[in-house]
């Protein structure tokens, strides 16, 4: 089976089991969180803001690989459904859920032509309103909060800069070197505990290691063409976050999308970047992990389903009623990792990947 085969498997799995009507209302669609679903998923009663941006921006990755036009409608009413589910709005309280979704509506535009100026509009200006100088600079988490980290300052990086304000992408960019980069192993941190003003002791640094992280802060790096840092971040990941060559998962809930973020930077690293060592690194950690991926999957109704671990076997049907392998953000990161993989191979055979 190919590359391409494969994450259209993906993608046929994730709509069967979990594209449904919001509240059963025609020309809407979201994704439930967990399949198989309980009562409150029926409802799309878990909100996952984030996973729902995720799986936007894989519908565009199968866009870009098999273009569609049922799909390409398809890519639409999602937007709209989001805003919908949202209360009629498309911003909330995370900077990071929030950057996120500016993404995937920008590569949805480009991809598609979906109209997308007042939603991406909306969210910069929330973006820029998140910058501030406690803690050196950089974004929040949340508003309200107190915590700085890579999570929402690679993707608000991303955006910033795909929207043309480079400046303050260079400036998130800059913030998270500067503070967040381990001198010792090139791995990005998860980020800075900014203190209350007037506050005696001062910030603290969160220095727990997530696939997540290397994969926001590499993507910032190469849209900004800082190839020395990514250049740097692909070395690190290879030597701490990948065992036997196949990036780590990090288990359900949010930790299932880490790894497929990851990929999916790494996949752009491996064309981007000069051609040699490190591009050819980046290719082999994302298809490894793609054909560990798919080794590991189990088959329910003659669909893949994915593990939580790629080198780990996923569950059979009867044993998923507490297993992470249920959740929608899972097997949104193995659909990301297969579309990155499927990339890479049309890019290698000529095909014009963007």
């Amino acid at each position: 089976m190919t590359s391409a085969q494969r994450a259209s498997a993906a993608e046929r799995a994730v709509a069967s089991r979990h594209l449904r009507r919001v509240c059963g209302l025609p020309g809407t669609v979201l994704g439930r969180s967990a399949w198989p679903p309980r009562p409150a998923d029926r409802l799309h009663w878990h909100w996952n803001y984030w996973w729902q941006a995720h799986l936007l921006d894989c519908l565009v990755d199968a866009q870009l690989r098999a273009p569609d036009s049922g799909r390409a409608r398809l890519i639409a009413r999602f937007a709209r459904s989001i805003r919908l589910r949202n209360l009629g709005g498309w911003l909330n309280d995370y900077y990071d859920d929030i950057a996120w979704l500016a993404l995937a509506l920008q590569r949805a535009h480009a991809v598609t032509g979906l109209e997308v100026r007042v939603p991406v509009t909306r969210i910069l200006e929330r973006l820029r309103a998140g910058w501030s100088r406690d803690g050196g600079g950089g974004i929040w988490w949340r508003r309200g909060d107190r915590f700085k980290n890579a999570p929402a300052n690679g993707p608000a990086a991303i955006a910033h800069a795909r929207a043309g304000e480079t400046e303050r992408a260079r400036e998130l960019l800059g913030w998270m070197t500067g503070n967040l980069v381990d001198p010792a192993t090139g791995l990005v941190w998860d980020g800075l505990r900014v203190a209350e003003p007037g506050q005696e002791e001062g910030d603290e640094l969160v220095t727990l290691v997530y696939t997540y992280c290397q994969g926001v802060y590499l993507g910032a790096c190469l849209e900004l063409s800082d190839v020395d840092s990514a250049v740097r971040t692909v070395r690190a990941v290879a030597a701490h976050c990948a065992p036997g060559g196949v990036l780590r998962g990090q288990g359900g809930g949010d930790g299932g999308l880490f790894a497929g973020i990851l990929a999916r930077y790494l996949a752009l690293a491996a064309r981007e970047l000069p051609p040699g060592e490190v591009a050819n690194t980046a290719a082999g950690l994302v298809r490894a992990s793609a054909r560990a991926c798919w080794r590991s999957a189990s088959t329910v109704d003659g669909l893949p389903l994915f593990s939580p671990e790629w080198t780990e076997q996923a569950p059979d049907p009867g044993a998923l009623e507490e297993h992470p392998a249920r959740d929608l953000s899972v097997q949104l990161g193995a659909w990301m990792l297969l579309e990155a993989a499927a990339a890479l191979n049309s890019a290698a055979a000529g095909g014009a990947v963007p």
